[in-house]
């Protein structure tokens, strides 16, 4: 079936056959046992004759070089992955596949994540791995790969492998079941997302009630660097309506060196995408560190928060704050669609209030003024003589937000 979507689902078997043929036939076959469609893929580096176990089934090539097979590995790999990656994804667009799974061991691995990472978030993708049991975050990225040990190597059939393959392959079919029912869901509400730490948690929670009160649905994602990451994926796979930023720190610990930096693109999805958003300039007074003994030397002079045994907390400088307003300011001027600035000026976080260890009135007014110098001059901006936890600043938030999507 081409175009569409299958009545039952159909699930991208992704594997280098040239070395583990056997292993995909085998949860192709398992796959089909559940009433589900395999559709094979080879994505071997240097392709040769399938297995014969793969003749019961459709099978789709990468399309390869003519020099590939003699490349070096590094080479031969990434050169896959790249092809790969391109047909699974117009596979995806089409409507012919609602699931994927793949067995590898490390080019294998590499090769079907590189793949699995350009579908969108929410499309079953089920990696059955010998690298599982380790540090993944490589393969995974900000996608929701599941990753699944395969205990053994990924070579041959023995009593282990076929129950991991088994339970894989069951597990695929499911989720792609349950893909499908959501996506077909009548009471589906549009999305917002917003972005939440510790220090403004009775803002978000606040402004959440509003949204989902006017029949949106709102993610909260937690502002860690992994979480901001997160977020801009989220907003970038075209699912969501509008974007509440309150929490915009992890460009403080981007900017200063803490280990909660989200990267050099945080705050540029919603912009370039034209996503309504309302962006806070929540906790930019923070840069977060682990245990104090892990705060770099050359910070040992600064005002610092324990937040918990495992967490400390830098009071960022008044020339770090005018850093961070231009950055916020320069980011939200690319916006292509409709975004305004909400601005807390008696606190922008609970430790930053008066009285607190973060009150710094002279890095807060650096902040505001290079954020209000650098915006664009038709973005709004507006100054609340609040706290950001206020229920009324959050009130205002949400309230704007819904504006925004209203008109937009």
């Amino acid at each position: 079936m081409t175009g569409g979507v299958a009545p039952r689902p159909t699930i991208a078997v992704l594997g280098t056959f040239d070395t583990k043929g056997i292993e995909h036939a085998f949860v192709a076959e398992a796959i089909r046992d559940r009433g589900c469609t395999p559709l094979v893929i080879d994505a071997s580096p240097a392709p040769g004759p399938l297995p014969p176990q793969l003749a019961a089934f459709e099978c789709l090539r990468v399309r390869g070089d003519a020099g590939l097979a003699a490349a070096d590995r590094g080479t031969a790999v990434a050169a896959v992955a790249a092809e790969a990656e391109a047909l699974v994804a117009a596979l995806t667009r089409s409507g012919r596949i609602q699931g994927v799974i793949a067995l590898g061991g490390s080019g294998g691995t590499a090769i079907a994540t590189a793949a699995m990472r350009s579908l969108p978030i929410g499309l079953p993708k089920l990696m059955v791995s010998t690298l599982a049991g380790g540090d993944v975050s490589a393969f995974v990225g900000t996608s929701d790969i599941v990753m699944v040990p395969s205990l053994v190597d990924v070579a041959g059939l023995n009593r282990v492998s076929r129950q991991v393959f088994l339970q894989a392959a069951a597990a695929v079919c499911a989720m792609a079941e349950a893909h499908l029912a959501a996506a077909h869901d009548a009471h589906a509400r549009p999305l917002v997302v917003a972005s939440m730490f510790g220090n403004t948690t009775r803002c978000v929670d606040h402004a959440r009630g509003i949204l989902e009160q006017a029949g949106y649905e709102v993610l909260v994602f937690h502002a860690t660097g992994t979480g901001g990451r997160l977020m801009e994926a989220i907003i970038a796979s075209g699912i969501v309506a509008g974007v509440l930023d309150i929490t915009t720190t992890e460009l403080a610990d981007e900017l200063v060196g803490g280990i909660l930096g989200a990267g050099p693109h945080r705050l540029e999805t919603a912009a370039r995408l034209g996503v309504p958003a309302v962006v806070a300039p929540g906790c930019l007074d923070m840069v977060n560190f682990g245990p104090q003994e892990t705060v770099p030397a050359r910070f040992r002079d600064r005002t610092f928060f324990e937040h918990s045994p495992q967490v400390t907390l830098m009071r960022t400088t008044a020339a770090e704050c005018n850093e961070l307003g231009r950055i916020v300011a320069e980011k939200l001027s690319a916006s292509v669609g409709p975004v305004c600035v909400e601005i807390p000026r008696r606190a922008i976080s609970v430790i930053s209030a008066a009285g607190q260890p973060f009150a710094d009135a002279a890095a807060d007014r650096a902040l505001f003024e290079a954020l209000r110098g650098h915006l664009r001059p038709d973005i709004r901006c507006t100054e609340h003589d609040l706290e950001i936890n206020d229920p009324a600043f959050a009130a205002r938030c949400a309230n704007q937000l819904l504006s925004l999507l209203t008109r937009h």
